[in-house]
């Protein structure tokens, strides 16, 4: 349920509150706005009886039953859009930001040499994988905590925050003290051990649609995570799984716009793994701006014919500075910008 706090009411009645919904059972989530304070209490659905308990407490103005299974992510507890800040910029409400680095991390050189040039094109966080679970077990897997450490210096190196995937529930806390986003790809965007996990960790977390998963499903999946007390979620859509062979997966640019009616959580796209071949990158990025994204992650790769994964998808620096170049030129014409701040 949604508990409505009068006007007038002061932080020692919202502690009041926060009180009387933990002697009921409920976990207390706080919105506040400027004029209006919501307390959205989750725990088993109230009965009337609960319900109109809370409405005649003297500082309540009105309660409602959440409507939505997917009760914090909904726009009935938090109806204004979360921002999420970084030290380069920021993503929702108006904000737009871009991750970009390569699929993995698999040498120093190469790292630092795509961190740089993401920085210098106007990339905002640098996207790289330590850990790759692969659909074959012969692939490429990733360097682990070297790989880790690489991104640690590229960070310390360029000050772009780093985001990296953690693929099981035991490498959140290592993966964590080396990153500041965490990613959960979409192989595991069902993993609820792994969801809790990296909810507990305090950490943003970039969550990505599963390849066969409804928009209910991934906004339940993001609830697992903001129902450990975290709201630090990025929504990615990332392509689902068609009958179509020419790309590598449909990207679902309607699930943008449906997620922004939905959620207040930020809506980034990928357009590297839905397009699968670099040349639709840019077109697919372009289209989820317009849809009305708050946020792009896309690979790219100093070399990417020498890339170990994904390399038919990744971007070499000429063709990511002409993909910034036109992201930046479409931005102020649906009302977002990149922060104006650059980066030194």
């Amino acid at each position: 349920m949604l508990v409505v706090l009068k006007k007038q009411a002061d932080a020692s009645a919202l502690d009041e509150l926060i009180r009387e919904l933990d002697r009921f059972g409920f976990k207390a989530h706080v919105s506040q706005g400027v004029e209006t304070t919501l307390v959205g209490a989750v725990g088993k659905g109230p009965t009337p009886e609960i319900m109109e308990h809370f409405r005649a407490l003297p500082y309540v103005a009105e309660v409602i039953r959440i409507s939505k299974p997917y009760k914090l992510a909904s726009l009935e507890v938090h109806p204004l859009p979360t921002v999420l800040r970084f030290p380069t910029g920021a993503t929702g409400g108006g904000h737009f930001l871009v991750a970009a680095g390569p699929c993995g991390v698999e040498s120093r050189e190469q790292t630092l040499t795509a961190a740089r040039y993401v920085k210098k094109h106007g990339g905002r966080m640098l996207r790289g994988g330590a850990y790759k679970p692969r659909t074959s077990p012969y692939s490429f897997q990733g360097l682990g905590e070297e790989g880790l450490k690489i991104l640690a210096e590229a960070r310390r190196e360029t000050g772009l925050p780093v985001v990296t995937e953690v693929t099981s529930p035991h490498l959140v806390e290592p993966v964590a003290e080396y990153a500041d986003v965490l990613q959960i790809g979409a192989r595991n965007a069902q993993n609820f051990a792994l969801l809790k996990e990296v909810g507990r960790s305090g950490k943003p977390v970039l969550l990505k649609r599963g390849m066969s998963m409804t928009l209910e499903e991934f906004l339940m999946s993001a609830e697992y995570v903001l129902s450990e007390g975290n709201d630090q979620v990025i929504l990615v859509e990332r392509g689902i799984r068609t009958f179509e062979k020419a790309t590598r997966f449909t990207l679902d640019v309607s699930a943008v716009p449906v997620l922004k009616g939905w959620t207040h959580l930020p809506v980034w796209v990928d357009p590297s793994h839905a397009a699968g071949k670099r040349e639709y990158v840019t077109p697919l990025a372009l289209a989820g701006i317009a849809a009305g994204a708050d946020g792009l992650i896309v690979e790219t790769h100093p070399r990417p014919e020498e890339a170990r994964s994904d390399a038919a998808q990744q971007l070499n620096e000429e063709e990511f500075a002409e993909f910034m170049s036109r992201v930046k030129a479409l931005l102020p014409a649906v009302g977002k910008a990149l922060d104006a701040a650059a980066l030194r």
